[in-house]
């Protein structure tokens, strides 16, 4: 994200400096699982990357304590805030909440703990404003990416034991459907969320010309919860009625064997693509030339690549679960499917009926106008800043 576009205009960065200074924060300490900077990192650090840069740009002193990086130093700057990487992958949930629980790094005013699966349980050590983001619940991912005792563990903390100790805590999910699955599936009680859209990157728009082929974009990580395979069953089983038709999955991880090998197998290596990470300009230029941006996947806090597709005016077929239920509209700016394996009959009118596809094409441009990076840096300050003055009024 070191060479995102300006996300947010001045007027914004002096309103979020205005919000800081009024709540008193003017140093907030962030937790996260991951870093930008790691090779599994994904939406959810691009989102908490995104806004601390913009908290950094107004004036906020702003530090996220997150796991160590392969090659990447302990303690860096980037785009304005402290990045602090210390402990493995179970590890810095402890270490992170006794470093700053021992204020070994300096004093904080507000604290943001992002709850990615495994919470850092900030209601037991935490004092002072506090927020937790809590992007979706894991759920089946916890079967989908580890041996069944530590999924047993994992599904236990998040649905059972963490919930209760968040009963009075304000917490900030990115969409209406995810914070019905919040209410239904954790308990919380709805007045404590707080729903704040990602924004889109100023550098994701509309440009070039579409291929003159059908092409269908998806980009990820290769991993079980996307389900990419049940995207390249759709694929192969709309080649034979769509010759021309052509492919690409983006992303890296460690399912890229298996779906290899299911391509191979399939004899769609000539026209299904998988060439690993892409660099920014590539990724918004294979957005621009896509026909549709596609993904199957099984939980999503957002859907962050769909958004970005159709800020560059592409449409989406997404499955419809919480997340892709907000960043689609439906019929409008993609189509939603129940089931993944029914993907072919989804892709295949968008592909096929070219006056559909320029009003989904249209649709999706409208929709993702409506969300910026300004916006969602300025909505979660000030749910942190609600919390500062209500604890400021108390005491």
């Amino acid at each position: 994200m070191s060479d995102r576009n300006d996300v947010a205009p001045s007027d914004v960065i002096d309103k979020l400096g205005d919000l800081a200074a009024r709540a008193g924060l003017r140093r907030i300490s962030m937790l996260a699982w991951r870093d930008l900077d790691d090779p599994e990192a994904g939406g959810s650090e691009v989102h908490a990357s995104t806004v601390a840069s913009l908290w950094g740009q107004a004036g906020i002193e702003v530090t996220m304590r997150t796991s160590h990086a392969p090659g990447r130093a302990q303690v860096a700057w980037r785009d304005g805030y402290r990045v602090i990487r210390k402990a493995g992958r179970y590890m810095v949930f402890p270490r992170a909440a006794f470093s700053e629980m021992m204020r070994w790094h300096g004093a904080r005013d507000g604290l943001v703990e992002i709850w990615n699966g495994m919470p850092f349980f900030s209601p037991l050590w935490a004092h002072g404003p506090r927020v937790v983001w809590l992007h979706h619940v894991h759920d089946s991912m916890w079967q989908m990416t580890l041996p069944p005792r530590l999924a047993a563990a994992g599904h236990t903390i998040e649905s059972r034991l963490a919930p209760p100790l968040y009963h009075s805590t304000s917490i900030v999910t990115l969409s209406e459907s995810s914070k019905r699955e919040l209410i239904e599936k954790l308990h919380f009680t709805p007045n404590r969320i707080t729903v704040v859209p990602p924004g889109v990157d100023g550098r994701f728009s509309p440009g070039g010309e579409k291929s003159p082929t059908p092409l269908v974009v998806a980009v990820g990580r290769l991993v079980p919860v996307k389900r990419f395979h049940y995207l390249v069953d759709a694929l192969t089983e709309l080649k034979p009625r769509h010759p021309n038709l052509e492919a690409v999955i983006v992303g890296d991880g460690y399912l890229r064997d298996e779906l290899e090998t299911q391509v191979r197998e399939a004899g769609a290596e000539q026209w299904l693509r998988l060439p690993g990470r892409l660099d920014d300009a590539e990724l918004v230029s294979l957005y621009r030339r896509a026909w549709a941006v596609a993904s199957a996947s099984a939980h999503e806090g957002w859907g962050m690549t769909l958004t970005e597709a159709a800020s560059c005016g592409t449409p989406a077929i997404a499955t419809r679960i919480a997340g892709h239920a907000d960043a689609v509209d439906e019929g409008r700016s993609g189509l939603l499917v129940d089931d993944p394996r029914q993907f072919a009959s989804a892709l295949e009118p968008v592909i096929a009926d070219s006056a559909r596809r320029e009003q989904l094409t249209q649709g999706a441009l409208e929709h993702a106008a409506r969300f910026t990076w300004g916006a969602t840096a300025y909505g979660t300050l000030e749910v942190l800043a609600e919390d500062a003055v209500r604890r400021r009024s108390r005491s």
